[in-house]
Order: C-alpha cells, then structure tokens, then sequence
C-alpha cells in the first residue's frame, strides 16, 4: 500500500512539470512584461535609454513606486487595500519637512517622529477596518481625503499661507544621516570607474552618473525583505492565510488582526519612507506629493501578480510592476510619441494584468 501511494505521489509530480510550477509563479506576468516593454523600447526608444545614465534615469521613479508597491503588495496578500498611501506620503512629508525645518531636529529625531506618526495613522487605519467591519477600499478612501486635507491646511499654517514648505536641504545639510536618505551612494566608486574609463565624463571629468540614488537600494533592500517575510517565516504563511480565508486562517490559530493591523501599519511606513526620501531630494514638501500614487502602487501590485481577491501575491511581482511604470513614464520621453499614451498603457496593463492573473488563480484551484 505504502509503495501505492508513493507510485501515485511520483506520477503527480511527473506531471506537473517545470512550465506547470513556472505558471503558478504570481511574478511570471510581471517578468514576461519587463522582457516585453524592453524589446519595445530597444526598438522604438534612442539608445542612450539603455546607458548607465538611462538606466538609473527609469530606475529612480521605479524605486520611489516600487516602495509604496510592496508594501500595497503585502497587504493586498492579506486581503486588504490602502488608497491612502499616496496622501501618506504629501502628510508624512509635512511632518517631516516641521520637524526639520519648523522645529529644528535633527534627522535622528526626525525621521523615527515623522515614521511612528505614519504607523499610528495605519494602525488606526487598520482597527477601523477591523472593529467596523467595512470594506477597506471604504475606510482608506476617506482616509485619502482627510490626510490630503490635512497636508494642505498643515502646510499652509507651516508656511504662512503657502502650499509649499522649503529650507529642507539647508536644514538637513551635513546631518550624518542624509547620505541614507538622499543623494547617490557609492560616489567614490564611480569617480573612480569614470577615471579607469568605464563611465563617461562629462568635459570637466565628472562622471555622468555620480552614484546609485538612495531610494534604489532602499527599493531593493524592500523587496528582498519583503519577499523573504513572505516565504521564509511563519509570519509569512499568517499573511497568506489571512487574504486566502480569514475564518479558517482564525480556526488554525493565526492572529489575523494583528496580522492585518501590522500589514496597514507597513504600508503606512513605506508611504513615509517615499516622503522622507522625496523631500530631502527635492528639498521641499508641498500637498501634491504622492498624488495618485495609490492606485499606481496596487496597479504595479496587480501587474506583478497580486489578486483583488487577497491570498495570493508577490513582492517581487510588484518590483518589477514598479520596474515597468518606471521604464514606460520615462522610456516614452526617449521615443517619439505622445506622453499621454501612458494612460492608455496604464488601463492597458491593469486590464491584462487582472486577467491574467484570474486565469491563473483558476489553473491553479481548478475551477472552470
């Protein structure tokens, strides 16, 4: 019997071969979409797209996207939604940008200030859902309204009346946490390859790309994080299983509040982190920080293989979701055509994201 059993065992898995495992990869749309959109572009584009300065050109919006992505990622695994994050980052933007320049702290203070504000606000995001039973999508939807007004009446008392709050590189100038935070890293290394030949110069000697932007390395430290959290921990299978069933994910013994309450604080966190990293690069906040970035966070999800649904998901889906946006909003600027067809790529990929992935959930439950 137990020779049985192990024949029929070895059979299944003959039978489900590498392109069959391939196929329930929730990334594998995202991937085949980065091979596509960059065929297009090595097509259509001017080839100074694919240089290193090109490259790090796509990657810099792609970073900032992809942040606020994995993070709508993990909670759209859980079953939820956030469409507040975008105004997280114009508020958390305006709490940091007072805390530096109104008040005059040190980044030290500043940033874990301006970070535990925006997981409060998620956390509070989160009870609500819980405690009331409504729809997320309903919750944080008036959340997008209520921070976004609040950024906007907070930088006008801040201000004196404008929308805008300047003096943040002045004020953040020579702390020793900047470098994390903002600019290029690795410059030395660069200087260096721009000398031996490797990098061009300008006339002057100076390399045309002076370093990786910060929020690139923030960008893949996340989803490196992310996606060993997802797969490599207990806390990892709780968030599946909060998404997939949450009464018998509740039943087996998984704390899906504090699952589901954890997952919006995060996404809240990376919303500030977008915030943070932004303003000291452009040295400034203003209330139309983040705007519509929320639905271009779960686009990305989707596109790297997130369900509407819940329970299935991949942060490194929406890093290349994020890695697509990025290439298509800058790779257009290289090409001859119309910026306002980004739009129509942007319903475009949804659309075939979302069927996509519904053809994939019903290969993968069977269901017809």
């Amino acid at each position: 019997m137990a020779d049985t059993a192990q024949t029929v065992t070895d059979e299944r898995l003959k039978q489900e071969g590498f392109g069959a495992r391939l196929m329930k990869r929730p990334e594998l749309g995202a991937i085949a979409g980065v091979i596509l959109v960059t065929t297009f572009f090595l097509i259509t584009a001017d080839s100074t797209m694919f240089t290193l300065s090109g490259i790090m050109n796509f990657m810099t919006p792609a970073a900032q996207l992809g942040i606020l992505a994995i993070g709508a990622a993990m909670l759209m695994i859980g079953g939820e939604f956030d469409l507040s994050i975008g105004s997280m980052v114009a508020f958390a933007g305006l709490i940091f940008g007072a805390c530096v320049v109104t008040l005059g702290l040190p980044l030290i203070l500043a940033i874990p200030l301006t970070l535990a504000v925006a997981a409060g606000l998620g956390a509070v995001n989160g009870v609500i859902v819980l405690k009331t039973g409504l729809p997320s999508f309903i919750v944080t939807l008036a959340f997008l309204f209520i921070l976004r007004g609040a950024s906007l009446v907070g930088l006008k008392l801040a201000s004196g009346g404008s929308t805008q709050l300047r003096g943040v590189r002045d004020a953040v100038e020579g702390d020793w946490l900047a470098p994390m935070f903002s600019g290029d890293a690795f410059g030395p290394i660069f200087a260096w390859l721009a000398q031996i030949g490797l990098i061009d110069t300008f006339k002057n000697g100076t390399p045309k790309v002076p370093g990786i932007p910060v929020e690139i390395l923030w960008f893949i430290a996340l989803a490196l994080v992310a996606t060993y959290v997802l797969l490599r921990t207990p806390q990892g299978n709780w968030i599946f299983a909060s998404g997939g069933d949450r009464n018998a994910a509740s039943n087996s013994g998984v704390p899906v509040r504090k699952v589901k309450i954890s997952l919006f604080m995060v996404t809240a966190l990376c919303g500030a982190l977008v915030a943070i990293i932004t303003v000291m690069d452009a040295g400034s906040t203003d209330a139309r920080r983040g705007f519509m970035k929320e639905f271009e966070a779960i686009i990305a999800a989707v596109i790297g293989g997130c369900l509407l649904t819940g329970g299935y998901g991949s942060a490194i889906g929406a890093f290349f979701g994020a890695i697509i946006f990025g290439m298509v909003t800058i790779g257009l600027t290289y090409t001859d055509f119309d910026q306002d067809w980004f739009q129509i790529f942007l319903g475009g990929m949804l659309l075939i994201a979302v069927l996509f992935n519904n053809y994939i959930r019903k290969r993968v439950t069977g269901e017809r």
